[in-house]
């Protein structure tokens, strides 16, 4: 993800702007696989303190491997096991080998898919998001539709404005 001012950069700091669970919190976002020492460095010596993890910033959770899926776990469960809530932002292309990991598991881990659709809305209002199955009747009941434009609701918008405050480290 390009995004200004985030080059070469591994953690920033600023409030959960995403209307998650963590909303509102005081988060480290970390960008790619860090090691877990320094994640613990930057997370103590933060002024504010620090609420939430937010893993996989700036769009990085992209494994390609057994051994990056298992580092990405590693480097989560430990803060997990901490008792700190932790975000990761996983794109739907990895939804299915992500339940290979343990991490749904932890209470306080907040998996968010991230779906892109650019020109959302350009789309009418007769479009329908689907959350189907690999095949009919393979791992889930069934399948869910919802309305599109039912789904962006003001309550649930960050406006690209709302990303602007993070402090880099």
């Amino acid at each position: 993800m390009i995004r200004e001012g985030h080059d070469n950069v591994n953690f920033f700091f600023g409030k959960e702007v995403e209307k998650t669970p963590a909303f509102g919190k005081q988060t480290m976002f970390v960008v790619g696989i860090q090691p877990v020492d320094e994640i613990a460095y930057h997370f103590a010596r933060h002024p504010s303190g620090v609420e939430h993890i937010f893993f996989g910033a700036n769009h990085s959770f992209c494994p390609q491997t057994p051994s990056e899926w298992d580092r990405w776990s590693a480097m989560i469960v430990h803060f997990l096991k901490l008792g700190y809530v932790c975000s990761l932002d996983i794109p739907v292309t990895h939804v299915e080998d992500f339940n290979d990991t343990c991490l749904c598991e932890y209470r306080n881990f907040i998996p968010q898919i991230r779906i892109s659709i650019p020109y959302v809305k350009l789309w009418n209002y007769n479009t329908m998001i689907k959350i189907d199955d690999n095949d009919f009747d393979a791992t889930n009941p069934g399948v869910w539709t919802h309305s599109l434009h039912s789904l962006m609701s003001r309550r649930t918008f960050t406006d690209w404005d709302q990303y602007n405050e993070d402090t880099l480290v």
